[in-house]
């Protein structure tokens, strides 16, 4: 609030704020929109042409403090000509990390080890060779293992996860972008990818098909954006094609991935387990939840973006966009409707 009135002249704009640390109520959103100027929302707030009709005429801008926007009705926005902010860049370094610690514990059985230790099981576990094992990330103990990392959306983030994770040893990256999702075969390395696999030291680096990515790749992971596009991308026929020993990470938007199919891929082991920042129907993941009803499924409330300098530097863009849209100036970063 107080870099909202530190931006805006408090005798010429009125500020409305929903005061309690809870997702605001459609009624309470729906009762204070109208007439605004202005607004800025969270993912939980769904902006659609029923809030917009509602808001009336005046709204010139929405700024969200998130980088996807999937919870915004963007032809609605287009045809109000009404602009749109959001908060891209400063969310890279913390959702890289926490991808990277949601294959690590997807893949070391971590969250299964966690609930036995929480229930009081850790005395009747006793000691065997192979107790609670999970697969070996990257080049193995002796450095010759060839390890594949596969990518569905290859941005800023997925980038910079592959960076974090380069040190394991990965022998090949794969990708999938609109132009390789569905070809017949996998590309050839371009320069760019040339160039990153020499700056990580990875083996190669190339796009490729879904299909290909879902048979090659001992880790995929999900970074792309939501939408009708992508929904279900990865469905029955991806994870049928993954090797049992793969782990899936989705730390992006959970419309991308099957929920039915991924709970019975993990019941019948087509994979080996799988860690999800992000899950269809969010934030409504009640505890007879099938997907937390399996050992082998890591799941965590939406934090990706969830450390104390991000949300800061997130809250920050967003009045910034949100100021900037009021006064007619440029928006640093706007949506392109």
């Amino acid at each position: 609030m107080f870099l909202l009135r530190d931006s805006l002249d408090k005798d010429e704009w009125q500020i409305v704020q929903w005061e309690e640390n809870r997702a605001v109520p459609r009624a309470w959103l729906e009762e204070n929109i109208q007439g605004a100027e202005g607004i800025l929302v969270l993912l939980t707030d769904k902006v659609d042409d029923s809030l917009l009709t509602i808001a009336g005429p005046n709204l010139r801008i929405v700024s969200t403090m998130s980088v996807g926007y999937d919870h915004i009705e963007t032809s609605a926005l287009k045809t109000r000509r009404i602009k749109l902010g959001f908060t891209p860049d400063v969310l890279t370094f913390a959702v890289a990390d926490l991808t990277v610690l949601l294959v690590l514990m997807a893949t070391r059985n971590a969250g299964e080890a966690v609930s036995l230790v929480k229930a009081g099981k850790w005395p009747e576990l006793g000691f065997s060779p192979f107790l609670l094992c999970g697969p070996q990330i990257g080049s193995g103990v002796y450095g010759t293992k060839p390890y594949t990392v596969g990518f569905i959306g290859f941005g800023r983030i997925a980038k910079m996860a592959l960076k974090r994770l380069s040190p394991y040893g990965i022998s090949r990256c794969l990708y999938a972008n609109r132009r390789s999702a569905k070809a017949s075969n996998p590309l050839e390395s371009t320069e760019e990818d040339t160039a990153l696999a020499r700056e990580m030291n990875i083996g190669l680096v190339h796009a490729a098909p879904l299909s290909y990515i879902a048979a090659e790749s001992d880790l995929v992971i999900v970074l792309a954006p939501g939408g009708p596009e992508t929904h279900h991308i990865v469905d029955e026929g991806f994870l049928r094609k993954m090797k049992p020993t793969a782990v899936l990470v989705n730390t992006s938007r959970g419309t991308l991935v099957d929920t039915d199919a991924l709970v019975k891929a993990l019941q019948e082991n087509w994979i080996w387990s799988a860690g999800l920042d992000v899950v269809e129907g969010e934030p409504n993941i009640t505890a007879d939840h099938p997907l937390l009803q399996l050992p082998r499924a890591v799941i965590l409330p939406h934090i990706g973006s969830a450390t104390l300098d991000t949300r800061e530097a997130m809250a920050r863009l967003a009045v910034e966009n949100l100021v900037n849209g009021l006064k007619g100036e440029r928006i640093e970063h706007q949506v392109s409707l």
